[in-house]
């Protein structure tokens, strides 16, 4: 192992005054095996950077490089003085620090990210109790003033308005708030220190796959956050629609370096490909000529040309030590295709009063209006964690009875699962074993050519399923849905721990798919790209809804949806009047009004902290009554949410 001397990392600002880290020649091997090396790169300030690259090519290792939580081997890092950087690793956070911590509830942990603010807030009433002694008074509001005005400028009376909206952006309801931070899932926790970190504003954010546990209105919302924030971002994400919206730099990470490219994704997409067919075409025209220059070399050294022959031999032996451009290798990919399949009949799915619901609970999710799904076409089924899309699926396959209402199967339809958890999959099993198991009839060489299409081949054949990736797992899943020969595909989250190429092989795949396809997925990319319509859950209305169309096409229309008139902007919109509801509809319509008043209450006790200046009698009343209302406010929030799903509330 290097010693320590052999690295450097420098917290000096990099020679660019506008960036804010800077690396060169980084290298990094774990034991024998080497992750990368001779990486150089520059981080400029307001970045927006997204690192990709095939899994397993050091994408984690560099970010953590990048944050310091691990040293280089190799090479140098440059950072700007007092750079504050913000990490979001790719694993679920695990236990932190302290028991105490994880004892804290998911709102206390949020507001750690305004420890300085809340000292000032604690330092405030210190002083305000001060004032009301004779003698700490005078020197009480001398101090209190200019404590009082910083306090204001940092954003004091608005950091906890702040912490709600970027939680509940990040999809947590109100309820929520007080479970201790133990008590959530692993994605849960993750989500909770994402927002944390987006609160504690650094000068760079490093987000390892911040995608993972974020349903589509949560993306869409960290999308729009991202690009109102002023700092930088260097973002690892499979999530190639979410890459779109968020980079305008790509750092493509390979066996052979890293490349930078201008653009989205997308353009980095075209890019790459323009760029390994010009390095091709170099290849094969130095290949001719070098063929060129040995045949005439060979035909005259030893004939009247001599001296041109060794001249030319000189020249040819300084290209093949400096300029020789290697043979163009392409990255392994999945390669993948669905064979012929029964034809089934012309309506492959149909619903009739159907109603979505777990047995034991005591309302159900949602209903479903009476469809058709035709064959030949895909249905993309979405909606926020938890709305139910997974309990479709399960409903559809007899894992789980209908509420009520019921589900029929076409003629001639054969189903295929795709489980988001690899449940299918025996953890038991080798690779080989698990194929064998469901299709005992394959011969050795058929089982071995198709897991090679799939990336699995040597030694990872003979592996048991429970010691591999996720990726592994998802690619063994997709080999055996091939060779299912199914006609109707149910396929949830398919493109989880997918890398890109990957990802465009399965899209490609899917998109001349003879059958019909019911798909549940984050990836809009993928769903844009095969879905003909949406069917989109709402969860608050206990619905679901049918969209004709394409992605694009049903997000222009809520876009459209949203600029009509509605109720204020801080609340959902309110369900449709229920018959024999109308004590809770007006039970509903008066909290709403008092929402209305305390949100045009806050706005004038903000313009009047404004105007009082130094008068600190005036500023500690207006201040000690914004408080009040802004908790009263979020009382009635939560209540008006209670009300608006038909709950009776405590």
């Amino acid at each position: 192992m290097p010693r320590w001397s052999e690295w450097v990392v420098q917290y000096n600002a990099p020679l660019d005054p506008m960036s804010l880290i800077t690396a060169s020649d980084l290298a990094k091997s774990y034991g024998p095996l080497d992750v990368f090396a001779n990486l150089s790169l520059t981080v400029p300030r307001q970045a927006r950077i997204g690192l990709l690259g095939p899994n397993g090519v050091g994408k984690t290792t560099l970010l953590r490089l990048l944050a310091g939580l691990e040293r280089p081997d190799r090479g140098k890092i440059q950072k700007a003085r007092l750079l504050r950087t913000g990490y979001l690793p790719q694993e679920p956070i695990q236990a932190r620090e302290t028991q105490n911590e994880m004892a804290c509830s998911l709102w206390e942990s949020t507001l750690a990210a305004f420890a300085q603010l809340r000292r000032r807030e604690e330092e405030l009433r210190r002083l305000e109790e001060a004032m009301g002694d004779e003698r700490q008074a005078k020197e009480a509001m001398e101090r209190y003033g200019p404590a009082q005005e910083a306090f204001e400028r940092a954003g004091g009376y608005t950091y906890a308005s702040r912490a709600e909206r970027v939680l509940r952006g990040l999809g947590f309801t109100t309820e929520e708030y007080e479970r201790p931070l133990a008590q959530l899932s692993g994605g849960e926790r993750t989500r909770a220190y994402l927002a944390r970190l987006l609160l504690e504003d650094p000068d760079l954010l490093l987000l390892d796959e911040p995608t993972n546990h974020l349903d589509l209105e949560a993306l869409e919302w960290l999308e729009d956050w991202l690009g109102e924030w002023p700092g930088s971002t260097v973002i690892v994400s499979h999530d190639r629609s979410f890459l779109d919206r968020t980079i305008d730099v790509v750092w493509a990470l390979s066996r052979r370096g890293l490349e930078s490219f201008r653009g989205s994704y997308s353009a980095y997409a075209v890019q790459a490909a323009d760029r390994e067919s010009l390095h091709f075409r170099k290849y094969l025209a130095q290949q001719e000529h070098i063929r060129k220059e040995e045949d005439y070399i060979q035909r005259n050294i030893a004939g009247q040309n001599t001296r041109q022959a060794q001249g030319r031999r000189k020249r040819l032996e300084r290209l093949l030590k400096e300029d020789r451009l290697d043979r163009p290798k392409a990255e392994r990919q999945v390669s993948m295709q669905f064979g012929p399949v029964q034809r089934s009949g012309d309506h492959v799915l149909m619903t009739e009063k159907l109603v979505i619901g777990h047995p034991d609970a005591k309302a159900p999710l949602f209903g479903v209006p009476d469809i058709i799904l035709n064959r030949g076409e895909c249905a993309a089924l979405i909606g926020p964690n938890g709305a139910g899309k997974t309990t479709f699926l399960k409903t559809l396959l007899g894992q789980v009875p209908a509420w009520s209402g019921a589900i029929r199967v076409g003629a001639s339809v054969s189903l295929g699962y795709f489980a988001q958890a690899h449940e299918g999959l025996d953890p038991g099993k080798t690779v080989l074993e698990e194929l064998e198991r469901v299709f005992p009839d394959i011969r050795l060489a058929q089982a071995r050519d198709l897991l090679a299409g799939f990336l699995l081949t040597g030694d990872a054949v003979e592996r048991r399923v429970e010691l591999l990736s996720g990726g592994e797992r998802g690619r063994l899943a997709l080999a055996k849905l091939v060779l299912e020969g199914a006609n109707l595909l149910l396929l949830d989250e398919p493109t989880t721990h997918l890398d890109h190429p990957s990802q465009e092989a399965l899209q490609e795949a899917l998109s001349s798919f003879p059958g019909t396809i019911l798909l549940i997925s984050h990836d809009r990319y993928l769903i844009d790209a095969l879905a003909t319509q949406i069917w989109a859950i709402a969860p608050r209305e206990r619905r679901l809804t049918l969209h004709q169309g394409t992605y694009s096409e049903y997000v222009r229309e809520r876009v459209e949806i949203a600029k009509r008139p509605a109720v204020h902007a801080s609340r959902p919109v309110r369900p449709k009047k229920v018959a024999g509801r109308s004590d809770a509809t007006r039970h509903l319509q008066l909290v709403e009004q008092r929402i209305a008043g305390m949100e045009n209450e806050i706005e004038r006790l903000a313009e009047e902290l404004d105007r009082a200046g130094t008068d600190v009698a005036r500023v500690r009343e207006l201040g000690s009554k914004y408080a009040e209302v802004e908790a009263d406010l979020k009382a009635q929030l939560a209540l008006w949410e209670q009300l608006a799903e038909g709950e009776r509330p405590p």
